[in-house]
């Protein structure tokens, strides 16, 4: 199995699904998966972009077994190998010397088109014996090639609807096509999955396999991966390159565990781990009709695995993410820790999840003004100072301590806990919802807690 970007760009989803299903596809099979770097467009392959996606590969944990930065894996790499599997198809008589000039070409091309018809090159040089010029591949002009897809079925091309494509330019350098045929047989790929844009392409590369005497790999084309509105899925619907969605603070496992429901299921199961993705794919249960991209089940996923992610793990992914929000997040990894515990059922990505959790290293700036209206009265600023006062002589400020605190204090006041406990989470947070109020006053701390309490009192008697 293999997986061959063009290193034009970021990763998009579409391509991550892509080198997943061929991902999984060896991993099930006990195979070996390849990362190739097409990069015969010079024009638009950029080394920065190679790091992309490899950058890109690595965070989903899709691990190649033969790729860079090993030798010979990049199609710049490979020339001589091009070169001479080209002399083998002159040799044979299987490709021949093409001198038509460009213009001549595009003319033709255009009536072609003006006419709404397919152009195909007319074989003009093919019996001219020139020794020199672009070289193509001799295809016969009646019959049928056929592709029998693992994922479409049966697919026949008319010789119709091909002509004898170029294999090398007038310049010499390969063309795509003739490039992956000759590194799919020398990698010894035994199945190609890729997008159905690239079926097309299908059978002028096994008219190539059959010129070189080679054995056909097996094929299976994934459809397109659509936004909501059915076209194709680009930046316009939001986010559409895999680091994109990392720097949402998606979660790897999520993205994963999505792309691989994008045309592929075992029955009504939408959570899988990594090893049950790989003992339950086959990719001939994968649909041929196009998959439509959904943020919301992508968020949903991702809310999930943050929930189920212990703690520490948890602590040690939103860290950056912390940082990258302007907030000054210098606590042990221990306290961090329950800081993302207390957090994960309210947030579906990173990004939320260290937003959310700006309070904890972060007084706060203002006060709901609705909640300050109801709870910054006289009662309120009364009652402040009776916390504080109680708080103070808590020997350990433990969950448990500060809960019978309050329910004391609530008993001896003749008020409800959920007075108290809002009072307090507006003054501690600036808002009257948070995650579990004791839990938050421990890892405050007695004296974070009591100069937050303080700072609430403060500004309920300045508006007095």
């Amino acid at each position: 199995m293999r997986f061959a970007p063009s290193p034009t760009g970021h990763l998009h989803v579409g391509g991550a699904r892509t080198a997943l299903f061929n991902w999984l596809h060896a991993r099930h099979h006990g195979g070996t998966f390849i990362l190739r770097i097409e990069d015969t467009d010079r024009s638009r392959s950029t080394e920065e972009n190679i790091d992309f996606i490899i950058e890109a590969l690595t965070w989903l944990g899709l691990d190649w077994d033969e790729g860079p930065p090993a030798p010979a894996y990049r199609q710049t790499e490979r020339t001589d190998l091009y070169r001479d599997h080209a002399a083998r198809l002159l040799a044979a008589g299987r490709a021949y010397y093409c001198a038509c000039p460009p213009d001549m070409l595009d003319a033709e091309r255009k009536q072609a088109e003006a006419k709404k018809e397919t152009y195909r090159y007319p074989g003009r040089c093919r019996d001219r014996g020139l020794t020199s010029g672009a070289i193509r591949l001799r295809i016969a002009d009646e019959g049928e090639t056929v592709v029998d897809d693992l994922i479409n079925g049966r697919v026949v091309f008319d010789h119709h609807q091909l002509d004898d494509w170029i294999l090398v330019r007038t310049d010499g350098t390969p063309t795509y096509n003739f490039c992956v045929v000759v590194d799919d047989v020398t990698m010894r790929i035994t199945h190609v999955i890729r997008g159905n844009d690239h079926l097309s392409n299908t059978p002028k590369q096994i008219l190539c396999y059959a010129a070189l005497d080679y054995a056909t790999p097996v094929f299976a084309h994934v459809s397109m991966i659509l936004g909501a509105d059915r076209s194709r899925l680009s930046k316009r619907h939001g986010a559409a390159s895999v680091q994109a969605f990392r720097d949402q603070g998606v979660l790897p496992e999520a993205m994963v565990n999505y792309l691989a429901r994008l045309g592929w299921s075992h029955g009504d199961q939408e959570i899988f781990t990594r090893d049950e993705l790989v003992q339950l794919f086959d990719i001939e249960d994968v649909a041929s009709s196009a998959a439509i991209f959904d943020q919301t089940k992508l968020s949903w996923l991702s809310q999930q695995y943050l929930k189920a992610m212990p703690g520490d793990r948890l602590a040690e992914r939103v860290r950056p993410f912390i940082a990258r929000a302007g907030v000054d997040g210098a606590v042990s990894d221990a306290t961090l820790a329950r800081i993302a515990d207390t957090l994960k059922e309210r947030a579906s990505t990173l990004v939320e999840l260290a937003e959310i959790g700006r309070f904890y290293f972060e007084r706060p700036r203002e006060y709901d003004a609705k909640a300050s209206a109801k709870f910054f009265t006289r009662d309120g600023r009364e009652r402040l100072g009776v916390l504080i006062e109680r708080l103070s002589a808590v020997p350990d400020f433990d969950v448990a301590t500060v809960e019978r605190v309050y329910r004391e204090l609530t008993d001896a006041l003749g008020l409800k806990l959920v007075e108290l406990a809002q009072l307090t989470r507006l003054a501690v947070t600036g808002r009257t919802a948070s995650p579990p109020l004791f839990e938050v006053l421990s890892i405050l701390g007695r004296e974070e807690t009591l100069a937050r309490l303080g700072a609430a009192r403060a500004t309920a008697e300045a508006a007095a």
